[in-house]
Formats: C-alpha cells, sequence, structure tokens
C-alpha cells in the first residue's frame, strides 16, 4: 500500500517541472527568451530523469531494503516524455516545424547529432518497457536495455556540447553520471579481477581441469 503511495507521490513530482513552466509561460515569468529557457528547462528534466533512473540499481545495493527497482521503469518512461517534448519544442519553436531544417541541423550540427543519436536510441527502450515485452524478448531484452548507458552517455555529451558559457550545470550531471557507472560496473569489475586462475591438470596437453 505504501509502495502505491509513493509512487503517485512520485508521478505528482515528475509532472511539477512542466506545471511550471506551463505557469511561467502563461504569466510571462520566463524570462527575456521564454522559447530558450521551455527548451533548455525540457532537455535538462529529461536527463536528471534519465539518470534517476539508473540511479535505482546503484541505491538497490546501498540500501536494499527499500524497493528502488520499482520506481526504474516509470523513471525512464518520465525521461522519455520530457526529452520527446524537448525535441517537439525545438522542431516547432526553432525550425518553423521543417523536416528539412531538422534533417539539416542533425547533418551539419554535431551535437544535435549526438542528441538525435541519444533520443532515437531510447525510443525502442521505452516501448520495449513493459512487462509484456519483457516476457517476449526473454534474455535479449536484458541485453537491449543495457544500451541505456550509452544512451545516457551521448545524452550527457550533447548537454555539454551545447552549453555555451555556463558549464556548472552539465559538469554536474557528467559528475553524477560518472559515479553511477563506476557504482553499476564496479561490482562485477572486481569480482572478475578476484577470480582465482584456472588451473592446468596437464601442463604439456593444455587440458583444462
Amino acid at each position: 500500500m505504501w509502495i502505491k503511495i509513493l509512487k503517485c507521490i512520485s508521478h505528482i513530482l515528475a509532472w511539477l517541472p512542466l506545471v511550471y513552466l506551463l505557469y511561467g509561460g502563461y504569466n510571462h515569468q520566463l524570462g527575456g527568451d521564454p522559447q530558450e529557457k521551455v527548451l533548455h528547462e525540457l532537455g535538462s528534466w529529461g536527463l536528471i530523469f534519465l539518470l534517476l533512473s539508473l540511479s535505482m540499481t546503484p541505491a538497490r545495493i546501498l540500501y536494499s531494503r527499500f524497493p528502488w527497482i520499482r520506481f526504474r521503469r516509470m523513471l525512464g518512461l518520465y525521461s522519455a516524455f520530457y526529452l520527446l517534448l524537448h525535441l517537439i519544442i525545438y522542431v516547432i519553436f526553432f525550425l518553423g516545424f521543417s523536416a528539412s531544417e531538422l534533417l539539416n541541423e542533425i547533418i551539419e550540427r554535431p551535437y544535435i547529432t549526438v542528441g538525435m543519436l541519444a533520443f532515437s536510441g531510447l525510443i525502442p527502450l521505452a516501448i520495449t518497457s513493459t512487462r509484456r515485452a519483457q516476457r517476449r524478448l526473454g534474455k535479449k531484452w536484458k541485453k537491449l536495455h543495457q544500451l541505456v548507458y550509452p544512451i545516457a552517455g551521448l545524452g550527457l555529451v550533447h548537454f555539454v556540447w551545447q552549453s555555451k558559457s555556463d558549464l556548472n550545470e552539465p559538469l554536474a550531471y557528467v559528475s553524477w553520471g560518472i559515479i553511477l557507472i563506476v557504482l553499476r560496473f564496479y561490482p562485477a569489475i572486481r569480482k572478475k579481477m578476484n577470480k582465482p586462475p584456472v588451473s592446468l591438470s596437464r601442463e604439456k596437453t593444455g587440458i583444462v581441469d
């Protein structure tokens, strides 16, 4: 019961950034360049939710009493949602809803190329995030969803690359991502390094025990 309550609270909190942008836009409180403000905020929150989703596995390792994993899919879907809005705002207000302009931007601006690669990789993960898809894909599902780490890396590169002057926010997210990667893969690397060497019963023939 308390998990459902926490999930309801999480859903409400996840909608607050969008509510803030809608309220600020309606009341003209988004500064001198509201379109740029909305674009930046949607992209930032998309990245934040993605990093929060990735944080659930290390959180489970550090404190297993709380069911962190039950929030991972929800956070990942909110990440895809905010990044989709980020792309829509960019196409409508900055490119005049022109597919050809979007194609030119992808080709001519490397940071746009990286961002589109990250978003394109996130789409199949969002589509296959259901339990039904997990059952149908079987072992392939886990391999597919491990792509979220390089996708997050591309997202961080895009965010840093497009930042013009203030790098404090992007570098904070990069530090967060590095910590997540270390926490995620360090136990497996350590286990592999501590694995005892394979003994050979017959050195001359090379037959392994």
